[in-house]
């Protein structure tokens, strides 16, 4: 029912994800991330509490690879679970259980680890790849990149109505926490007009947390 990517940037290390569902509000279940720790997508028949605690193990120092594995060693029903892990180092791990549903694949890269299941073909999470590897800017345009190349590519067997779009850096927030949690067009258009309408105002909102006097004006109705 979903198609995710979770990435870094090498050159900034913020760390993203971005996902679409046939189902509603997939983003609020399916993708976690955490400044300077790592980003985790938990899909297929899901439980999101395995993303925290995938985060949690690499908060202690584990590498994707090495929380990926603990948990499929202690955490019950995996056979039902998708999960796709990234290290604030780079490292990818994935993980698709016996009873993924429809054709489920995965691609794992450099810096970037992308899955999916009920997929239209087993090749959209290499299309998804390809198109983040071969993009270039902010890390949040390079997600939506892969996430139209997975649309265009396929995508799911059947339409997609939610999508989401999370990028941590260097405070305790995400910095992007974007969602379209239902409709009946494109979600990841629109997720992709919300981003256009949101990024010119990333780093606005980031100063008024650290420092409003330093942070400029808000630019609405009545603001002085």
């Amino acid at each position: 029912m979903t198609f995710s990517i979770v990435a870094r940037c090498a050159q900034t290390g913020q760390l993203g994800a971005a996902v679409s569902s046939s189902s509603p509000a997939v983003a609020a279940r399916c993708i976690r991330t955490r400044a300077a720790v790592g980003a985790v997508a938990s899909q297929n028949i899901t439980d999101p509490s395995l993303a925290d605690k995938a985060l949690d193990l690499m908060a202690r120092g584990a590498t994707a690879a090495q929380a990926l594995d603990i948990l499929c060693g202690a955490a019950p029903h995996m056979e039902y679970r998708q999960l796709a892990l990234l290290d604030a180092q780079g490292g990818t791990a994935c993980f698709s259980g016996s009873g993924g549903l429809g054709v489920v694949a995965q691609a794992l890269g450099v810096d970037a680890v992308c899955a999916g299941n009920l997929l239209a073909h087993g090749e959209v999470p290499a299309q998804m790849l390809a198109a983040f590897e071969a993009s270039k800017g902010p890390l949040a345009d390079r997600l939506m990149q892969a996430m139209h190349a997975g649309l265009q590519s396929g995508g799911e067997a059947g339409p997609v109505h939610s999508a989401g779009l999370l990028v941590a850096d260097d405070v305790s927030w995400p910095i992007v926490d974007l969602r379209v949690d239902w409709t009946e067009g494109n979600p990841i258009e629109a997720l992709s007009h919300l981003w256009t309408q949101f990024a010119p105002q990333v780093a606005a909102y980031r100063q008024r947390a650290i420092d409003p006097s330093q942070a400029p004006s808000y630019g609405v109705p009545g603001d002085r």
